[in-house]
This record gives C-alpha cells, structure tokens and sequence, in this order.
C-alpha cells in the first residue's frame, strides 16, 4: 500500500515546537505517512485566512490525500472536531469555518437560490449550513483513534493529528464518529450585482500585499473594467504581474479577481485589508 499524503496547515509557527510534535503524534501511528506542510504560518487565530490557504491549495493533491487543518481559538470548548469526506479529499479539522472555500461552490449555489441560512450574518461572521451533495461528515467522538491523554488546549496534536493517521491506514471515517448533516462556514460570498455593478469584498491579502476579492471573472461581463477600492479606480484585467505600471486588476491563480501594485504592495498603497467593500464595474 503506498504511503499516504497527510497534509498539514496550522497558525503554530515554526519558532516553537508544536509542529513537531503533532508530526511526531502522526508518525507514532503511521510511520509510513507521507506528510506535507501547506503552512504553519497562518496569523494567529485568523480562521478566515486559513479557509482561504486551504481552499487554495487542496485540489492541487491527489483525491486521496488526507488534509488537517488546525486553527482553532476555540480548543477545549464545545466546537465539534470533525472528519469530512469529499470527492476531492478528506479533511480533519475544527468545525469553525476552515472549509469555507473549499465548500465554495455550495455556499454561492445556496445563496442563489435564496436559502442562505446565514443571509443575516455579518461579513466572515461564522453561520451553519447543509452539506454539499456528495460530501459526508462525522463529529469525532471516538476516543480510541486519539491519544490516550488529551490536553484540552493541543488538540492538533493529540485529536487531529492521530485521528489522520489512523485514515492514512485504512480506517473508515463512520468508526469516528457520529454522522452529522450540517456544519459552520464562514460568511465570505456576499458579491452581489445592481445595476451592472458588482459590489463585494477584499476576503485575502497575501504575503506581497496582493488584495484579493470575492468576485469572480464569470459575475462580470468580459473586457476592461474598473475596480474600486480604497476611494481609488483600478484598471484592469492585466493578464501578469509585469503588466503596466502601478496599481492593476487581475484574475490570480485562485481564481479571483485581485488588486496588485508592480513591485509593490497594494495593500499598504490603499491602506485597505481584509473587509474592505470594493466595487467592479464595466471600464
């Protein structure tokens, strides 16, 4: 049986040794796992940043890979662990949201259709919603595929960790737990048109100050268009980085359209950050 892929996306750091030591609880039960970091260098309980990552990177594994992520401020408390099979992976993570985008999709179809039970929710507030088809979800609540003392403040060491090494050797996820029909997502795709006007938000901004939006390409017609941010008009879509001079629209490699600055960060150029409202509209 090959070894299977285990990845790993946590707010730990590197300066400490957490991550070593939820590696080292993985391996004790799998030596053979194959573990790969997405990152360990998400802020500080920023959940929303996290969901972002996540959903950036997992469809880029084999459909096989088991994927945990462990930014979870509520550790120790009455949030749910769970275990969630999809056809493009399984995820063992806290139930606070870090799935967001990879239930992407859902999310934007539900609230289409005007079922969006978190419709009064604030902007990345966390809210509860069903299930993509094809997905299936347990709460871990079977303590003999975790260790055998559990610190109430490390479970990525010592409930999460464990738990994906007992499914990278061949344990069914139903043994976990109990099965569950719902779960918390966070309120990110709120990108509404009126008038011919897209109105969304910033949801990103990466480590070279790129900001990245919540608006598609296929929610605007094609051709040159206009984002506003921070009081200031920005052109696009450029198709590179290299493109033009100063600020400029473009859709990056999520998928997204996002705001950069050639050589630069637009982040601190616009004073704007996660939460600031934008505006796309035909040039």
């Amino acid at each position: 049986m090959p070894a299977s892929i285990v990845t790993l996306l946590t707010d730990y750091g590197s300066a400490d040794g957490y991550v070593g030591a939820m590696k080292g609880a993985i391996l004790d039960v799998d030596p053979g796992a194959k573990i790969v970091d997405i990152t360990h260098e998400t802020p500080a309980q920023d959940i929303g940043h996290a969901a972002f990552v996540l959903g950036s990177a997992y469809a880029f594994f084999p459909p096989d890979a088991i994927h945990v992520a462990v930014v979870d401020p509520g550790v120790g408390t009455s949030r749910r662990a769970l275990v969630v099979a999809t056809p493009r992976g399984r995820f063992v993570v806290p139930d606070n949201g870090l799935l967001t985008y990879v239930a992407g999709e859902h999310l934007r179809a539900v609230a289409a259709e005007g079922d969006d039970s978190g419709a009064a929710v604030g902007f990345m507030e966390p809210y509860v919603t069903t299930l993509p088809a094809g997905w299936s979800v347990w709460e871990l609540t079977e303590p003999a595929y975790w260790r055998d003392e559990v610190s109430d403040t490390f479970h990525g060491r010592d409930v999460f960790g464990p738990v994906a090494a007992h499914l990278s050797l061949g344990v069914e996820p139903e043994r976990m737990g109990s099965p569950v029909e719902e779960m918390v997502c966070l309120r990110v795709f709120d990108a509404d048109a009126v008038g011919g006007v897209v109105r969304g938000r910033i949801v990103f901004v990466d480590r070279f100050g790129n900001l990245v939006t919540n608006v598609r390409p296929s929610q605007v017609p094609e051709g040159a268009l206009l984002v506003t941010v921070g009081g200031f008009d920005v052109p696009g879509p450029l198709r590179t980085y290299a493109e033009g001079d100063g600020l400029r629209v473009l859709v990056g490699s999520h998928g997204f359209f996002e705001v950069a600055e050639k050589n630069g960060s637009a982040a601190a150029r616009l004073s704007a950050g996660v939460g600031a409202r934008i505006e796309v509209r035909p040039a």
